[in-house]
């Protein structure tokens, strides 16, 4: 395979899944991780990708701020976004996990909306922050320096004392019969914890993202009570989902 190919399948998987691990570029690619490694560090050097260690992160997921810019998929993003808007109601408590899909979200809040939203992002808050009628709620914990997003169990255990109406969550992988799954140990525990604490936990998820998994199950797709992609909810691709019984939008 040509250098140009294995890279743009590694920018593919990047900005897809926004965090991608070095091991599993090389087993995709069928190449070492030195070839890995130094195709990751060219592409952070054209300023197409972060090299993290042992990895690589998306440009949209290490400046999540910025509007629009390098964010993947965005206009499928906000698609989803605008469906999740519809479920807010005036006074519900909300969490919003972080993410380039979920700070759409955040961003596309009506200015006349008031509920109370509970986040671990310290980008989804600094938005929320500029709506008047919404009352934000930053849990604490350890802060990652590529998506300034707060795990640890200090974020676990004060995810453990909450209950939300709406729980908004993102992944990087998502199956029909594997759940929700991430390659973070971290991440799943927090993760679990917001689902856990939702009485309806809804799943922002674009559609490249469905019929993968990796090594850590968040939930099954059973605790998942709403699925929202960009498709219209009787798109076939949706089917597995349909079939488990989860309310599509």
């Amino acid at each position: 395979m040509l250098k140009e190919e294995r890279q743009r399948i590694i920018l593919g998987e990047v900005e897809l899944h926004n965090r991608v691990l070095l091991t599993d570029l090389a087993d995709i690619l069928d190449v070492s991780v030195d070839t890995v490694r130094r195709d990751v560090k060219e592409l952070d050097a054209e300023e197409k990708l972060r090299k993290v260690h042992g990895g690589a992160v998306s440009l949209g997921f290490v400046s999540p701020a910025a509007t629009g810019g390098h964010t993947y998929a965005l206009e499928e993003k906000r698609a989803i976004a605008a469906k999740a808007v519809r479920l807010l109601r005036d006074g519900a408590v909300i969490f919003i996990d972080g993410g380039t899909t979920c700070l759409e979200l955040a961003r596309m809040i009506p200015e006349n909306r008031s509920l109370t939203c509970f986040t671990l992002s310290l980008p989804v808050a600094l938005q929320l922050l500029g709506k008047p009628r919404v009352d934000v709620i930053m849990i604490g914990g350890q802060v990652s320096r590529e998506s300034q997003i707060c795990t640890g169990a200090s974020a676990v255990h004060a995810l453990a004392d909450i209950r939300v109406d709406y729980g908004f969550i993102g992944t990087g992988y998502v199956d029909a019969l594997h759940g929700l799954t991430e390659f973070d140990w971290e991440v799943v525990q927090v993760k679990k914890s917001v689902v856990h604490a939702s009485r309806k936990a809804v799943l922002l998820c674009i559609s490249e993202k469905l019929n993968s998994q990796h090594r850590y199950r968040t939930c099954d797709i059973s605790a998942i009570n709403t699925l929202i992609t960009e498709l219209p909810p009787d798109h076939n691709l949706l089917n597995p989902f349909r079939d488990r019984d989860i309310h599509l939008l």
